[in-house]
């Protein structure tokens, strides 16, 4: 289903992307093939430790938020849904970090996907495997349409494109009620040789 927003931005949403059962099975591979760190970012200035998990694949460094991801090879599984998403989205994904949100208290805050390494207008697509979350997307300036809101199924798949990233910030908020774990998978197109890869 096609979300048409402001600004010639849109968005994919595509609840039953993944069938149930290869959903779990994927779920339990992901957990255990990667290695999970949870790192600090800087924000206004000052380091914070980021509320969730993360984990990550790629053959180029990926910088955000005052830290650098390097390069690191994609398990089976990643390897895996990378062909399925690309297929799906017709772009050329190099790089996914996968988030893991061990309960509802586990959050990410708003923010875009944008960048320089990610260039002009980026698509970015997102997996979801585990519990419902809400995701939100509001725009950075008001504006006639506003946002939306999406509950992310198990199995979920969300695309990102036109000018998103520019006119649009997202994030998934704390839940205090949800008990149980989500692990996203984002995937992302990084420019070799922009200015910030080393």
């Amino acid at each position: 289903m096609r979300i048409a927003l402001a600004l010639g931005a849109w968005l994919d949403h595509e609840p039953a992307w993944l069938a149930p059962p290869e959903a779990d099975r994927l779920l339990a591979a992901v957990r255990t093939e990667l290695c999970w760190e949870q790192r600090a970012i800087v924000l206004f200035g000052r380091p914070v430790v980021q509320p969730r998990l993360i984990a990550w694949a790629g053959d180029v460094d990926y910088r955000y938020s005052g830290q650098t991801l390097e390069p690191r090879p994609f398990t089976s599984t990643l390897a895996a849904l990378l062909a399925g998403v690309r297929d799906r989205t017709g772009a050329s994904f190099n790089h996914v970090l996968v988030n893991r949100y061990r309960d509802g208290r586990d959050s990410i805050g708003l923010h875009a996907d944008d960048e320089r390494e990610l260039g002009t207008d980026p698509i970015v697509a997102t997996v979801s495997l585990g519990t419902t979350r809400r995701f939100v997307l509001k725009p950075r300036r008001k504006m006639a349409g506003g946002g939306t809101a999406l509950d992310l199924l198990h199995g979920s798949l969300v695309v990102m494109g036109g000018s998103c990233q520019r006119h649009y910030v997202h994030g998934v908020p704390r839940q205090v009620d949800v008990r149980d774990e989500r692990i996203s998978l984002t995937f992302r197109q990084i420019e070799r040789g922009s200015g910030s890869l080393r």
